[in-house]
């Protein structure tokens, strides 16, 4: 009897919990949050969503609760958008696995009395939450997080990442491998990772993970799944073979000299790591992973036999591990630390105090901001010490007497470095204004940067350098002068970007990204399900019957009736018009290079290369027309821009208003009146005819200029005529009606419009970023 009572004591409790999760549930309500209303269409609800969505974007708006209420809209927009979900929220007030609760009672409850009965969903959010590990609340990642701030991290650590979900069983079981491998891992300096496949389906799917639990390896942004059985060695091992192999060189006796001797040819300085252990420790590769683009690091063995020398040399304690610096100098280390429990926190803050060289070498464009950063105030000051010199032992002399200065007289504030003046000629002649008094000898400037534009304040030593008491006295007075009196840089000027010298080859580049890919490609085969692998099979299907159709289509053809083929009537009419071309003016710089205008389609495929990434100064004129109107305006277009052709920095195209409508108005957006704001009563609104607009886009500058299109004979006509002029010709009335004629006289006067164009005269509409097309 006691027991019968417990019984339905603790159903009852259970009955009470699952109605107040659905009580919860029902507090959202996403008709409230998108702010539209029950009987709103689609369309509203897309539009609701997308004003919103721009508005509370957590990488747009800095208020703290952005992120909050971007998933808010996010989750009222998957369910309003999902027609099922809607209903089910319609009739049961929620849109989870709970609605319809009170429909199912019976179903679920049925089995009572033979013991009780419940599925994953009676318990959906309450008891998943508090069953939930604490220990993973930290590594939580979301996408917006996982974006803009793991995936660039993954460039300086690998990061292990575990995707996981409620009522898991499995995910259960590996939880005390993972929970102790995710505490040892980040003590060595790699990161970790938790993705909640139920709260954050976008991450999950753009992972790639289609089961729970999985784990995956990301470094590089290329993300790596764990395919073997989840125990301490094998995590440790896949972690370590996301690290590339050569990070970490092995040195002996026989070989340290040629590897401390590189840091000329590299530019780097040179770490070498000591310790008694057999193979190199995850901690030390994790580290020179970190440190790649600063220090090369080599890996000494004490216990082994051949590095005797090494560690005599330099008086290496066998017993306790040690790491050493060396800089332009190899007989003796720039700096050193020992330590019995080599710890990440103590490798780090020593790295990180010898980045560079003494006199480092200005190889590119990274290293002189990092180096020569531009002033935040008048207290933080850093000025530069540029030695300008040449290769080879003719500047030797110079070089060495500007290392020893260097080397006694840097400080906080204060960096030498040099450059060779054939790598970088721009650099140097900006700087040097009488080159013929330099001319094949060294020179040092002080410089100072003034804003990250390539802006500078800097004086030249009037004498060449030669590395003479005479000149170390000068250039310490100049130094000491400028301490006090910052005008002492009376000189500025603005200084290109400089070349990369260390950068492989294009070559080198495309050949790794090749490897990398072909690499993916056979660890798919094995390890991949069929779902991640159609899309590579369809394309390689797609590639074989494309080439093979070419071919049989090649083979069947009757190359003989095209050459006996008389020309056709257009190609002797472009043969004239450039026979006519000819005879223009050479000396005219818009002469038409062709006998036609080359228009291509605006596409997906051709957005970023025709828009996007148009290099600075072209220009992209693209025509906005409709199915119906392609062959009159297309017809029309060409003959008012003919003339302008011959500009090279302009290119023309065309955009289709009926796959694009969206990408058009979000552009219309920032033109001033042109495109009208939205009337929830206006039917003919989504209708609205933009045929015959020119949009002459700057892609680098991220503006463009605008062209409505000529409306003769309404000059004195209501919007409402002209709108209902519009609404007629999109519904395909007769040639007769005022609407149809206006298509043949939309372009009228484009030319005038392209002529102020060039004259850089029109107004410009500029916008933060472009769109996507699709």
């Amino acid at each position: 009897m006691e027991v019968g009572r417990a019984g339905l004591a603790w159903a009852a409790a259970l009955l009470l919990a699952a109605l107040g999760a659905q009580a919860a549930a029902g507090d959202f309500d996403p008709y409230r949050v998108l702010g539209v209303g029950r009987s709103s269409s689609q369309a509203d609800i897309k539009k609701a969503y997308k004003r919103l969505a721009r508005e509370w974007h957590p990488d747009k708006n800095k208020d703290p609760g952005a992120e909050d209420k971007f998933i808010q809209i996010s989750k009222a927009y998957e369910i309003l958008s999902n027609e099922e979900k809607r209903a089910n929220f319609d009739r049961y007030g929620d849109a989870g696995e709970s609605q319809g609760y009170s429909q199912h009672q019976h179903r679920q409850f049925h089995r009572f009395h033979e013991g009780f009965y419940f599925d994953e969903s009676f318990f959906h959010f309450p008891f998943n939450s508090e069953r939930r590990d604490t220990s993973d609340e930290k590594y939580l990642l979301h996408f917006s997080h996982y974006i803009n701030e793991i995936v660039p991290d993954s460039f300086k650590k690998p990061y292990l990442i575990k995707i996981t979900s409620d009522w898991c069983f499995s995910c259960i079981h590996i939880e005390p491998v993972w929970k102790e491998v995710a505490q040892e891992l980040e003590a060595l300096g790699a990161g970790i990772g938790v993705v909640h496949a139920g709260y954050e389906r976008r991450l999950a799917h753009h992972l790639g993970a289609h089961s729970t639990p999985s784990l995956l390896g990301l470094i590089n942004g290329k993300i790596t799944f764990f395919h073997n059985a989840v125990v301490r060695e094998n995590l440790r091992q896949f972690v370590e073979n996301l690290l590339p192999g050569n990070l970490v060189e092995k040195i002996t006796d026989k070989n340290y000299i040629r590897f401390l001797s590189n840091w000329k040819k590299e530019n780097k300085p040179h770490v070498l790591l000591f310790d008694h252990m057999p193979v190199v420790p995850l901690l030390y590769k994790l580290t020179a992973f970190a440190y790649r683009d600063y220090l090369s690091f080599g890996y000494v063995y004490v216990g082994l036999q051949g590095t005797e020398e090494l560690s005599s040399q330099y008086n290496i304690n066998v017993y306790t591990p040690t790491i050493m610096i060396f800089k332009e100098h190899i007989d003796k280390p720039a700096d050193v630390v020992q330590a019995r429990d080599m710890k990440k926190q103590l490798i780090d803050d020593f790295l990180s105090q010898n980045k560079f060289l003494m006199v480092a070498r200005l190889t590119n464009q990274r290293l002189f901001q990092e180096l020569c950063p531009v002033k935040k105030s008048h207290r933080q000051r850093k000025h530069c010490v540029v030695l300008l010199t040449g290769e080879g032992e003719k500047f030797a002399e110079a070089y060495e007497a500007f290392l020893a200065f260097a080397v006694a007289n840097t400080k906080d504030t204060l960096k030498f470095v040099h450059i060779y003046n054939d790598r970088q000629p721009d650099f140097a002649d900006a700087l040097l204004m009488d080159e013929e008094k330099y001319r094949g000898k060294s020179a040092v400037v002080i410089l100072e940067r003034r804003n990250n534009a390539g802006k500078v304040a800097y004086k030249t030593l009037e004498e060449a350098w030669q590395g003479s008491k005479e000149d170390n006295f000068i250039l310490l007075d100049l130094l000491d002068q400028l301490r006090t009196d910052p005008n002492l840089l009376s000189s500025e000027t603005v200084l290109a970007d400089l070349n990369d010298e260390l950068a492989p080859m294009f070559l080198i580049r495309w050949l790794y990204s090749t490897l990398d890919y072909l690499s993916d490609c056979w660890d798919s085969l094995f390890h991949s399900n069929w779902r991640e692998m159609m899309p590579l099979l369809s394309l390689l299907f797609s590639a074989l019957f494309i080439l093979f159709g070419t071919v049989i289509v090649q083979a069947f053809s009757d190359s003989s009736d095209t050459r006996d083929s008389p020309p056709s009537e257009k190609e002797e009419t472009a043969a004239k018009t450039e026979k006519n071309d000819a005879s223009f003016s050479k000396e005219s710089n818009r002469i038409p290079k062709k006998g036609f205008v080359e228009v291509t389609e605006l596409t997906d495929i051709n957005y970023n290369s025709n828009l996007v990434r148009l290099r600075p100064g072209h220009m992209n004129v693209v025509l906005i027309l409709s199915n119906s109107t392609k062959t009159a305006l297309l017809q029309k277009f060409a003959l008012e821009v003919y003339t302008f052709t011959g500009s090279s920095s302009l290119h023309f195209s065309f955009l289709s208003l009926d796959k694009h409508r969206e990408w058009l108005e979000y552009l219309l957006e920032f033109a001033q009146d042109a495109a009208p704001i939205p009337n929830q009563y206006d039917k003919h609104f989504l209708e609205r005819d933009y045929t015959g607009y020119v949009l002459a886009l700057n892609g680098h500058k991220k503006y463009f200029c605008l062209f409505k299109p000529h409306r003769s004979g309404d000059e004195g006509a209501s919007p409402e005529d002209y709108n209902s002029s519009l609404h007629a010709e999109a519904r395909g009335k007769s040639s007769c009606s005022p609407g149809s004629r206006s298509i043949k006289t939309k372009l009228h006067k484009l030319s005038f419009w392209m002529e102020r164009l060039l004259e850089g005269s029109l107004q410009r509409f500029y916008i933060p970023s472009w769109p996507a097309l699709d």
